[in-house]
């Protein structure tokens, strides 16, 4: 089995980014993926009532300042299953910092993703395309998702195609350097 951190990080055919699914939408259970055994586990339940609002996962051949890859929301009609990997146009980001008990903040970006066979935002290309009310909802989950965990969570910035294109090639560059490829 070929660990999912290790697929290529775009589409060779389409160009298109990829991304690995770890929690459905609609899912009160965190998972992630455990690159060391090669499967995902249960990292934590949600309260009642809060759940990922849209696909969460992972672009793989990347590494985030968190040592983790880099995440990314889908934009997609419906949820896919974990583990799913799908192609998407990444449309933005949110550019964003974490801290644990106070200690040192943490970049922790959140990229934003359209999947290549999305229905209702399958135009979006920027963005600027989205109800800017999306993205405060976006915002907010993140913040109290972090904040039931102990955490802070802070968004920076928000960011279109061309700069979030350029954090993935950051991330890109850190996995190679962690691989000893860079």
């Amino acid at each position: 089995m070929k660990s999912f951190v290790k697929l290529p990080t775009f589409d060779p055919e389409s160009g298109d980014a990829l991304a690995v699914i770890e929690t459905p939408k609609g899912s009160r259970n965190k998972y992630g993926y455990n690159n060391a055994l090669e499967v995902f586990e249960l990292h934590k339940v949600l309260p009642r009532g809060m759940i990922f609002p849209y696909d969460f996962g992972f672009v793989p051949g990347t590494k985030g300042d968190d040592g983790d890859p880099l995440d990314i929301l889908l934009l997609l009609d419906d949820p896919a299953p974990m583990g799913c990997v799908i192609r998407a146009r990444v449309v933005g980001g949110i550019e964003a910092e974490q801290s644990e008990d106070g200690k040192k903040w943490i970049k922790n970006d959140r990229l934003i993703g359209v999947a290549t066979h999305a229905q209702l935002h399958g135009n979006v290309k920027n963005l600027k395309e989205l109800n800017p009310r999306l993205l405060d909802e976006m915002e907010a989950f993140f913040t109290q998702y972090n904040q039931l965990q102990g955490k802070q969570f802070r968004a920076k910035d928000r960011s279109g195609p061309k700069r979030a294109k350029k954090l993935i090639e950051n991330g890109r560059a850190a996995f190679a350097k962690a691989l000893g490829d860079g």
